[in-house]
């Protein structure tokens, strides 16, 4: 692997870059809620060669907006709904835009 090859994974939204107890400093919030938002099956982080959570910039994104539906009183297992359906709502906005624009839609599979 070259440094530009590692450079590029780190600009990868997709990547895991981010240890458990890093996100939840960059999140403001504890392990438990990503635990939490983990088995209400929101996000599933990748696990390290030594059994590690792992997370991505995009699943901190998600993780971040379920935080602020919990933040705003919204029970965990409903905000982990309404990211979901939101997720899959911005999925289906690009597809019809693709669509209306004459592209094939990729086959992307919604995050959740």
């Amino acid at each position: 692997m070259t440094a530009d090859d590692s450079f590029s994974r780190l600009e990868d939204d997709d990547y895991p870059a981010y240890t458990m107890g890093r996100a939840a400093e960059m999140l403001g919030t504890t392990q438990g809620f990503l635990r939490a938002i983990g088995e209400a099956r929101l996000i599933t982080p990748l696990r390290s060669p030594g059994g590690h959570r792992r997370y991505s910039r995009y699943q901190l994104r998600i993780a971040a907006r379920a935080r602020e539906l919990v933040d705003g009183g919204t029970p965990i297992e409903a905000a982990c709904r309404i990211v979901i359906l939101e997720d899959q709502l911005e999925e289906a906005r690009r597809i019809n835009a693709e669509h209306s624009q004459g592209i094939k839609p990729s086959s992307t599979p919604p995050a959740a």
